[in-house]
C-alpha cells in the first residue's frame, strides 16, 4: 500500500472532539486505499503546562528530566487518536519515539534525528494495521534516554517519517487553511497560496512565519518531500492548502511570494571596537558559545582604526548578548567604549525566488518604506529576500506597504 503521513498540530487534537474530527480524516485516507503514519502533537496548552512543572519544581532542572515530562503530552494524545480510531473499526495503535525507534543524539531538549528504522511499524502494516499514531516531538537517544527536538518539532517529525517511509506526501494539519502571502490579520489583502517553493518557504518561516518549523522544511527540501498544509477544521479535497513543493512544480512566479515580520528583535551595537583581522571571530564567537541567535551583521566604516559593529538578535536573548559580550571584554579579548541595545526595532522581510531574475525589487521595496515615512536601521540581503530592520511601531504598516507595493494579492 502507499504511505501517507498525516500530522495534526495541537489546535487538531486540542478536544476529545476535535481528535474525533482527525480521526475520521484519517479514516478517509485509509479508505482510498493508504496506509497512513499519523503523528500527532500534545493538546494545546499541555506542553506549556508540563513546562510550567518543570520550571516551579526544578529552576536549574536536569535536561533528562525535562524531556521525560514535556514529551508526556505527545504520549497521551497518541493513545487517544489510537483509541478512537478503534472506536471507528480502523486497526491502529500508537507508538512512543522509543518503540519505532526515532533514534537522536543526546542534545536533549534541542535533538536532532540520527535514523528512524522502518521494519517495526512496517511489519505491523504487514499484519493488517491500517494506521500508526506515533508521538510527535520525541525519539530516544544513545543512552535509552527520551529525548525531544525542540518547540514545534512535531512538524520535523512528521516530514522525517515521510522521507524514511519514501510516503507519497506530507500532509501537515493545522489551524490555518495554507500558507499566505502575509498574516491575514495584519493585511485583509493576503492571498492563500496554491503552491510555494521550499526555498521560499524556508525563508519564511526563518523570518519569522509560525506555518511550518524551519528544520522540517530544511528536511522536506533535502528528501523532496512534498509537503502540504491545511486546515483540520475545514473540509478538504485533493487541491486544498498549499503544496510546498520544487521550484520545477511552479509554472509562474512572482517575483515576491510573501512578506515576513518578525516583532520580537533587537539591535545591539558595540561602539568603537578595533577594526583588525579578527575581530568578527572575537565578536561572535562568544555570541555563538552563548547560543546567542545572531541574524543581521553591520560594520560600520572605520575611523582611525576604529569601527561599530552591530548585529541583531531576539529580544529575549539580549541579557545574554550582553553577558557574553562583557565576559569577552573581561577576559582582554575585545575593547569597546558601550554596548548599546535596542529592543523597540522589529524586522520585515520580502521573499521570492523571483528575485533571481527581477531586477530592482530591493529598490522598490526601499522606495515603498520611504513614501510611508519608515526609516531603515539595517539590511541583509541575499538571493531570494531582503530584511530590513525597523522601529517596531512601523511594522503593520509596512507589511501592508510591501503587500500592497509587489500586488501580492494577485496571482502571477
Amino acid at each position: 500500500m502507499p504511505i501517507l503521513v498525516m500530522k495534526f498540530g495541537g489546535t487538531s487534537v486540542a478536544t476529545l472532539d476535535r481528535i474525533r474530527r482527525a480521526a475520521k480524516r484519517v479514516g478517509r485516507e485509509v479508505a482510498n486505499g493508504y496506509d497512513v503514519i499519523v503523528i500527532v502533537s500534545a493538546m494545546a496548552g499541555e506542553t506549556n503546562k508540563l513546562v510550567g512543572y518543570v520550571d516551579e519544581t526544578s529552576p536549574l532542572y536536569d535536561a533528562r528530566e525535562y524531556d521525560a515530562v514535556v514529551s508526556s503530552g505527545e504520549n497521551v494524545t497518541a493513545g487517544l487518536m489510537a483509541l478512537t480510531l478503534q472506536e471507528m473499526d480502523v486497526p491502529a495503535r500508537s507508538w512512543q519515539g522509543w518503540q519505532v525507534p526515532l533514534k537522536t543524539n543526546a542534545a536533549h531538549a534541542a535533538a536532532r534525528i540520527m535514523e528512524i528504522p522502518t521494519d517495526n511499524i512496517m511489519a505491523k502494516f504487514g499484519e493488517g494495521m491500517k494506521v500508526a499514531v506515533v508521538a510527535g516531538f520525541q525519539g530516544v537517544s544513545p543512552e535509552g534516554r527520551i529525548t525531544t527536538l525542540g518547540r514545534g518539532g512535531s512538524d520535523t517529525t512528521a516530514v522525517a517519517f515521510a522521507a524514511a517511509f519514501g510516503a507519497e506526501r506530507c500532509d501537515i494539519y493545522t489551524d490555518v487553511d495554507g500558507v499566505y502571502t502575509t498574516d491575514p490579520r495584519i493585511c485583509e489583502k493576503a492571498r492563500k497560496l496554491e503552491k510555494i517553493a521550499f526555498e521560499e518557504m524556508l525563508e519564511l518561516a526563518s523570518l519569522g512565519a509560525k506555518v511550518l518549523q524551519t528544520r522540517s522544511v530544511e528536511l522536506a527540501m533535502r528528501f523532496k518531500v512534498r509537503l502540504r498544509v491545511l486546515s483540520s477544521f475545514e473540509d478538504n479535497d485533493e487541491h486544498a492548502g498549499t503544496l510546498v513543493c520544487d521550484e520545477e512544480d511552479i509554472v509562474e512566479q512572482n517575483a515576491v511570494a510573501g512578506v515576513a515580520y518578525s516583532r520580537d528583535e533587537a539591535k545591539m551595537t558595540l561602539v568603537s571596537v578595533a577594526d583588525k583581522p579578527g575581530i568578527a571571530a572575537a565578536i561572535f564567537g562568544p555570541l555563538a558559545d552563548a547560543g546567542v541567535n545572531v541574524d543581521m551583521i553591520v560594520q560600520n566604516i572605520s575611523e582611525e582604526g576604529r569601527t561599530d559593529m552591530t548585529f541583531s538578535c531576539p529580544t529575549n536573548q539580549v541579557a545574554r548578548a550582553r553577558q557574553a559580550m562583557e565576559g569577552a571584554k573581561d577576559r582582554g579579548e575585545i575593547e569597546y567604549n558601550d554596548l548599546i541595545a535596542d529592543t523597540d526595532v522589529c524586522k520585515v522581510s520580502i521573499v521570492g525566488i523571483g528575485m533571481r531574475s527581477h531586477a530592482g525589487v530591493a529598490a522598490k521595496m526601499f522606495a515603498a518604506l520611504r513614501d510611508e515615512g519608515i526609516n531603515i536601521r539595517v539590511i541583509t540581503t541575499s538571493e531570494i529576500k531582503v530584511s530590513v530592520l525597523i522601529d517596531r511601531k512601523y511594522m503593520e504598516l509596512a507589511v501592508q506597504a510591501l503587500h500592497d507595493t509587489f500586488e501580492l494579492e494577485k496571482t502571477a
